[in-house]
């Protein structure tokens, strides 16, 4: 009887998460290591950088060979790829792709991003004259052959966040009409992160307003009955998440100063 071997070539693979689980509690990183050589691992020297509106800013992102100080293994193309994630951290946009001389930008990213290529492991990425919607978190993937790893940057914007009502009175915006609203005052929707810190250098605003995740929520540093009871703690309270179509409130905006113009908004204690 004739016997035949099979050589199975096992790859492990495992699931681990963000070191934020607060803010990245559904982003999870897949890492494939191939049986014989060392791993791929992909670093991020800073896990924040801040710029403002108008700006350029490098977000900074290595790969290298655990192990080694080699970049590559030279058996395979090395394929960057970065994209940032949504608000929600459940989907992916895609912001720039490099592959040997091959480069692609995508959306309004185009003509403003670029790797800066220090040396032959660098994956960082240029972004040139910032807007508003730049801001948020942003993932750079290296993958070599069956290897990957990733690593994330936030780029935080430096900027103010204010409430918005329209003319016809507090809570008539759904969340696309709030998000006109801020276009309209040359402003984005802000972000939770961007309302908690405006919370923390002392913004009040008792009506509830839109985020940019979709949630509604009310910066309070002065308990008060009609916000909530004057027994409570100060905080950001949390409506929770509404229809978008149907919902109405009031909305908060973000916005950043341009080519270094400092823009002044005067919070109201209502």
């Amino acid at each position: 009887m004739k016997s035949l071997l099979f050589l199975v070539l096992i790859s492990v693979c495992w699931a681990e998460p963000h070191p934020d689980n607060s803010s990245l509690e559904h982003e999870r990183i897949i890492h494939i290591q191939a049986e014989n050589g060392p791993r791929l691992l992909v670093v991020a020297e800073q896990a924040k950088i801040f710029s403002h509106r108008g700006g350029n800013v490098t977000l900074p992102c290595k790969f290298y060979h655990e192990h080694t100080s080699t970049a590559g293994s030279g058996t395979h193309k090395i394929r960057v790829k970065w994209t940032k994630l949504t608000s929600d951290y459940l989907k992916e946009v895609d912001v720039f792709v490099a592959m040997g001389h091959h480069r692609k930008s995508y959306g309004n990213y185009q003509g403003r991003v670029f790797l800066r290529e220090s040396s032959e492991n660098d994956a960082s990425l240029i972004i040139t004259n910032i807007i508003l919607e730049d801001y948020g978190r942003y993932k750079c993937e290296v993958i070599e052959g069956l290897e990957d790893d990733t690593a994330v940057v936030a780029l935080n914007l430096e900027g103010v966040v204010f409430p918005y009502s329209p003319r016809l009175g507090r809570y008539n915006l759904n969340f696309h009409e709030a998000q006109r609203a801020c276009l309209d005052q040359d402003s984005v929707i802000a972000s939770f992160d961007q309302l908690y810190d405006a919370w923390r250098s002392g913004l009040d605003w008792c009506n509830a307003g839109w985020l940019s995740d979709g949630s509604v929520q009310y910066p309070i540093t002065k308990p008060r009955e009609p916000c909530g009871g004057k027994n409570t703690v100060p905080g950001v309270r949390n409506y929770g998440f509404w229809d978008k179509d149907k919902s109405r409130y009031d909305v908060f905006c973000f916005t950043s100063n341009f080519n270094g113009k400092i823009l002044l908004y005067h919070y109201l204690v209502n």
